[in-house]
């Protein structure tokens, strides 16, 4: 299945959060988008493994994503290891995407770094011919993406380009509120969070209006890119 733009990250919820208005621009323009959640996000301190892949499911029809997987690699404690990249480059080469779209540099959870950096060499891996690897028995051709872009998570960091959210944003919201184990709900008995108080969805909310402010519109998604971003044309500059 050949998709325009594959978002790998470290848990279930991460490009909802993230990147949500994003996928939602690209499918809502009629390309096909995925998702690859590297975690189970089983150390969540709200929820289950269970709960996790049905809030994952339902976020998924609200986003309209061609695919989901989960690698099911160690919440906490994967590592960019032979094994995890070669399970990134199967996805990469499944899909082929033109974009990949990926945890932050840095942030708060530790995860995400780590998890940007293991999505990101296994971009340059799957482009090797003799980096061998197969999918359900069958041959993968090299594939290399031609572009790995970093999404600004929690903590801020100043963004490369952003992208304008505004005619998804509210979309965007829908999908975050499908994880109800996770974010505010205010019938939740089980323990709170630095994500589960109603001032999570708020932060979420200005930090989007903080990225659409600098480029001139409501709401924004920030990204940061290991190279220079090229464009053909200025028109297509905000």
């Amino acid at each position: 299945m050949k998709l325009e733009i594959l978002a790998l990250a470290a848990h279930p919820d991460d490009v909802e959060l993230a990147c949500g208005g994003t996928i939602l621009n690209t499918v809502n323009s009629g390309k096909r988008c995925g998702i690859v959640d590297l975690t189970q996000g089983e150390l969540g301190t709200r929820g289950t493994i269970d709960t996790r892949y049905e809030e994952a499911a339902e976020a998924s029809k609200v986003l309209g994503v061609a695919a989901r997987e989960n690698l099911q690699m160690a919440d906490g404690f994967f590592s960019v290891s032979t094994q995890n990249l070669l399970k990134v480059v199967e996805q990469i080469r499944l899909f082929r995407p033109e974009i990949v779209l990926t945890n932050s540099t840095t942030d708060r959870h530790p995860d995400h770094g780590r998890a940007g950096d293991l999505v990101e060499q296994a971009c340059f891996l799957a482009g090797l011919p003799k980096v061998e690897t197969s999918y359900q028995g069958v041959w993968q051709d090299a594939w290399r993406p031609k572009k790995v872009y970093r999404f600004v998570q929690d903590r801020y960091i100043k963004p490369d380009f952003i992208v304008d959210i505004s005619d998804s944003f509210e979309a965007k919201m829908e999908a975050v509120k499908c994880f109800k184990t996770q974010f505010y709900n205010p019938e939740s008995k089980e323990p709170n969070t630095p994500i589960s108080g109603e001032n999570f969805l708020k932060f979420l909310e200005a930090r989007a209006r903080e990225f659409g402010r600098l480029i001139g519109v409501e709401y924004g998604e920030g990204y940061t890119s290991a190279t220079p971003v090229g464009v053909k044309s200025l028109d297509v500059l905000l």
